[in-house]
């Protein structure tokens, strides 16, 4: 059968390339005579998997000894219970900027544990962009400020990151390793990676080592960074299989010529789409041009019935993945990193005809 485009938002489109390797090495990993899946955590085999993981992401994202690099379980989704947890100290508060639906959905956990501040919300303009730095009202003495750097659901995403005096945490799941970041300027980032690093069940946290220090002894030892950075990501049994195609993602990219390489590409990918879509009011972005996504591009189109058959007649066109999520509807577009260009030049063409037809 051939394979399809796929604009899925998560999990979401692999690499090929790392598709047929791990396909070719399903059976036998390295002469082992064991698939990742079978052997042992705690064996020399798997160590050096782990091992080269981790440092092929310190070296593609330049992230130096003065953060601890965790593979965890749970996705972004138990680091909004757990970052509270470990950061925010009692009677400190935490400062969330609200930029939509991950973000609320991490505000709502915090609040659970602690004192939290909002120090920005686009809920009433719709979640069309992010704020200007003087917008943000933050907290004297705030333990961290916490962005999700790019909304998968709205397709914003900040072109530059706020300036903060309290540690810069940040939920980049949908655009990890797809721009050229600055890891210093950052407390800490983390990331689920089923949409461009990986498969899902696995978590990326990338944590300055002080703030490991911040945990206190009330919180319960797995849930403890510390406890992980410690036991180099092997505390408990952790998912082989997705630290495994974690390293062959980071071995692509290197093949690309590492994150800058793939950020040019994911610029054109995204200018020729919103291109298409700026060139006729048959299409309409909601997003504010300036804090577009380049990894979720989200629009409308005249009618709901409309966007139905236009996602309906791109799946039997052999492109999957284009509705809009559920709370906001619409069409969207993920165009990870391992989405190739090819895909987009097929979902342009289709966008054209379509509108021949329907315009």
């Amino acid at each position: 059968m051939e394979r399809v485009y796929n604009f899925n938002a998560g999990p979401a489109a692999l690499p090929l390339d790392v598709l047929t390797k791990a396909q070719a090495e399903l059976v036998d990993l390295g002469g082992s005579g064991m698939s990742v899946m079978e052997m042992s955590h705690r064996s020399k085999e798997f160590q050096a998997v782990i091992d080269s993981a981790q440092a092929k992401v310190r070296a593609l994202m330049g992230i130096s000894e003065d953060y601890a690099v965790l593979f965890l379980q749970g996705g972004a989704s138990l680091q909004f219970a757990t970052i509270p947890m470990n950061l925010r100290g009692d009677g400190q508060t935490a400062d969330f900027i609200d930029t939509g639906s991950w973000a609320s959905k991490a505000i709502k956990e915090a609040k659970i544990s602690g004192n939290v501040n909002v120090a920005w919300s686009g809920k009433e303009e719709g979640y069309v962009r992010v704020p200007k730095q003087d917008e943000l009202k933050l907290t004297d003495g705030a333990a961290y400020v916490h962005i999700c750097s790019n909304e998968t659901i709205g397709g914003i995403r900040f072109p530059k990151f706020p300036n903060t005096d309290a540690p810069l945490v940040a939920d980049m799941s949908s655009e990890i390793m797809s721009r050229v970041i600055n890891v210093n300027d950052f407390g800490m980032i983390y990331a689920g990676a089923q949409k461009n690093i990986g498969p899902s069940g696995l978590a990326l946290v990338i944590i300055r080592k002080d703030l490991i220090e911040r945990t206190p002894d009330s919180v319960p030892i797995f849930l403890r960074y510390k406890t992980h950075a410690d036991n180099g990501s092997l505390y408990n049994t952790p998912n082989t299989w997705g630290i495994y195609i974690l390293k062959l993602v980071m071995e692509w990219m290197e093949s690309l010529g590492g994150i800058a390489a793939v950020q040019k590409i994911n610029e054109d990918k995204a200018a020729a789409l919103y291109s298409t879509i700026d060139s006729s009011d048959f299409w309409r972005c909601p997003v504010n041009k300036a804090d577009r996504s380049i990894m979720n591009v989200v629009w409308r189109l005249p009618s709901e019935e409309l966007e139905e058959a236009f996602v309906a007649e791109a799946k039997k066109a052999g492109m999957i993945g284009l509705k809009g999520h559920r709370s906001v509807g619409g069409i969207r577009a993920s165009i990870y990193n391992a989405v190739p260009k090819a895909a987009i030049d097929a979902l342009i063409a289709f966008m054209k005809d379509f509108e021949k037809k329907n315009g």
